[in-house]
């Protein structure tokens, strides 16, 4: 069978369920209220306008997670893959499919989330955000796109790989809401090369590590790609 048919059956296996529609929904909301929390707070000299506008997408990233993770766990429940796997035996083929049917309603709704968080974020700092130029608002809408994407696909793979939803989600999210943080505050060079650090610096306005902005969204596409590669290798080689 040919990638397309294969890509748009499992797009509506994605759009037909209620939890990932909600996901979707959730990673606009997420974002734009913690953004707008954040950029009320224009207190410290190292303030960060750009940052501030795009703080929620620290939250909203919980959502793509959620969405990356659902859409692939959803095929270890009720025997769904081997079913899957009888209609696409090419393993590999079905996976990228999948993997895709995950990239782009997240890539979109990334986008929709970065022009949202961006004119609500503007409208609250006000006379803070003059200083923000068109290059730096572009990079980040477009950062927050790519970011959510990656970090859906990382959870979409390590998912392929544990096979457990609810493993995928206790390891990520505790990682990115306490292991980061402890991390960055222990060792600040090894906390760039994690893959949420490294991808937020594309939200700063500037940033004081080695990374620059699309550097930083490099290294978390290693990681992703790394557990999407997992994740291939666990389809094909394990049974449905």
């Amino acid at each position: 069978m040919a990638f397309t048919p294969v890509f748009h059956s499992e797009w509506i296996k994605i759009r037909t369920l209620r939890s990932q529609v909600a996901a979707l929904v959730t990673i606009v909301l997420l974002t734009t209220l913690f953004s707008a929390l954040a950029a009320s707070d224009t207190g410290g000299d190292d303030f960060d306008p750009l940052f501030a506008v795009f703080f929620g997408v620290a939250f909203g990233q919980i959502a793509a997670i959620a969405f990356g993770t659902t859409a692939v766990s959803s095929e270890f429940q009720g025997g769904a893959l081997r079913v899957s796997l009888a209609a696409v035996p090419h393993r590999g083929r079905w996976f990228a499919a999948k993997a895709t049917a995950i990239a782009v309603p997240v890539f979109v709704v990334g986008l929709v989330t970065g022009v949202v968080t961006l004119a609500v974020g503007k409208a609250v700092l006000g006379a803070e955000a003059d200083g923000l130029g068109w290059a730096e608002q572009v990079r980040g809408v477009v950062g927050c796109a790519v970011y959510l994407t990656l970090m859906a696909l990382l959870a979409a793979g390590l998912t392929a790989v544990l096979r457990s939803g609810v493993a995928t989600l206790s390891i990520v999210i505790p990682f990115l809401l306490i292991v980061s943080f402890v991390v960055g505050d222990a060792s600040s060079d090894l906390a760039d090369l994690l893959p949420d650090r490294a991808g937020q610096v594309a939200l700063h306005e500037t940033w004081d590590g080695a990374m620059g902005p699309w550097t930083g969204l490099g290294v978390t596409a290693l990681w992703t790609a790394a557990a999407l590669a997992a994740g291939a290798w666990s389809v094909r080689r394990r049974d449905a």
